[in-house]
């Protein structure tokens, strides 16, 4: 029997998607799913740099689906981690780099976040020496975005290409 999990997307409309519990006997080939949350990057963020669907990027981010090596390379540059921590290790923990970066990322994220938010101009200049100090310790968090408040914002491009692909009506049951 399959576990089917419930996920509410955008326009409120829920999606069955598969769960990978871990079965006793199913080997784990990669942890990206567990990069991938330790990086605090969305599903949807990821499938998007990738360029797949959310449904591809669930199914490859089991830990027991054998990937080519081109998926995991294009997983290794959406995550942006070196490739070997992608992959199962004895060890099982992340590099201490790697670790480190997730962790600044999460705090950027929350320092955009309260920059975005802040009314006050003392509030505003703290976040701003905040933002700062972070991206003197690691420059490439300067392009970070906050954390998301509400659904997920997208570009005009990204818009576009929503238009580009309709949902059929057989989605709805009304066929």
């Amino acid at each position: 029997m399959s576990t089917v999990e419930y996920n509410l997307d955008l326009e409120g409309l829920q999606c069955p998607s598969p769960a990978f519990p871990q079965e006793p006997g199913r080997k784990s080939l990669h942890r990206i799913r567990e990069v991938r949350r330790q990086q605090g990057v969305s599903t949807r963020s990821v499938a998007r740099k990738m360029g797949v669907s959310m449904q591809e990027s669930r199914v490859q981010e089991d830990p027991a689906a054998d990937l080519r090596i081109t998926q995991l390379m294009a997983w290794q540059r959406a995550l942006e981690v070196p490739l070997a921590d992608l992959l199962v290790d004895s060890e099982g923990s992340l590099s201490a780099p790697v670790s480190q970066r997730a962790r600044l990322l999460r705090v950027m994220k929350t320092a955009k976040s309260i920059q975005e938010s802040a009314k006050e101009p003392g509030m505003q200049r703290l976040t701003t020496m905040l933002i700062e100090q972070l991206c003197e310790v690691m420059p490439e968090l300067r392009d970070v975005s906050p954390w998301h408040s509400v659904g997920q914002r997208r570009t005009q491009d990204e818009m576009g290409r929503i238009a580009e692909c309709p949902i059929p009506d057989s989605f709805f049951g009304d066929s």
